[in-house]
């Protein structure tokens, strides 16, 4: 499969922490790529490099062949990446398909009152109503985000991402928070995604949902990759084992 996003050699360092060092992998167009590591590993900053909230130093990404390594971060996102949080921030003085709207009309206007007000907002409502089936919260259109469980919040959240039209969907922790029975039933719903063809780096510490879905993995530890591959492959690897359990890798192994 061709490689749709491209991360070359990428450093990061907060004074005299190295939160990310000689970092490479690339994602596949249609792939579902898990991104795990123990706390602290250097997963969240990736996210934030790839999208431009950080400055690798050094480092290169590129998307679609095109290099965005100094693109602005709203570039990024109009180029085709969109990331959602561990901590979601809705617009909470607006209805649930209001805050997807609001994103699906991204390419018309960044004033948020112009948005509102003084545009036409047919296309942008259809498409929120079409993206909030995708993900399950059809019923929950024209509630306040106040009012929603944590489960529809994720929901609304992967929503609004979707909005951007990416071709890249980054999911920090979108599981997080969340029951065993509706942690599944997310997993499920980004299966469904990537099935229907949107390109996914998941960060996630549900291992066992992680297993799951992903077919391939990526991991660091320390800020270094240490393995990446086939899912099952990784998670047999005894440096992985280590990494998660606080042993020697020779300790892991026995």
């Amino acid at each position: 499969m061709t490689a749709l996003l491209e991360v070359e050699g990428v450093g990061v360092r907060f004074g005299g922490i190295q939160a990310l060092d000689d970092v490479s992998f690339a994602l596949a167009e249609g792939e579902l790529l898990g991104l795990i590591g123990p706390n602290g590993a250097g997963k969240t900053t990736m996210l934030r490099a790839i999208t431009g909230v950080i400055r690798p130093n050094p480092g290169r990404i590129r998307l679609a062949g095109a290099d965005i390594t100094d693109f602005s971060t709203d570039r990024r996102a109009r180029t085709g990446l969109a990331l959602t949080h561990q901590i979601v921030k809705p617009l909470r003085a607006m209805t649930a398909r209001d805050n997807v709207a609001l994103a699906a009309g991204h390419a018309k206007t960044t004033n948020v009152l112009a948005a509102l007000f003084a545009i036409d907002r047919t296309k942008e409502l259809a498409r929120a109503d079409e993206l909030l089936r995708l993900v399950g919260i059809e019923n929950h259109a024209d509630a306040m985000p106040s009012t929603l469980p944590l489960g529809a919040l994720k929901r609304l959240e992967v929503a609004r991402a979707l909005a951007l039209d990416p071709k890249v969907l980054l999911l920090d922790e979108p599981l997080a928070g969340l029951n065993h029975v509706e942690a599944a039933r997310l997993a499920d719903t980004i299966v469904d995604l990537n099935r229907a063809g949107m390109s996914i780096v998941l960060i996630e510490h549900n291992l066992g949902e992680v297993m799951r879905i992903c077919p391939r993995l990526m991991v660091l530890d320390n800020g270094r990759r240490i393995a990446m591959g086939a899912a099952k492959t990784v998670m047999e690897d005894p440096f992985v084992r280590a990494a998660y359990l606080g042993r020697e890798a020779g300790d892991a192994a026995a």
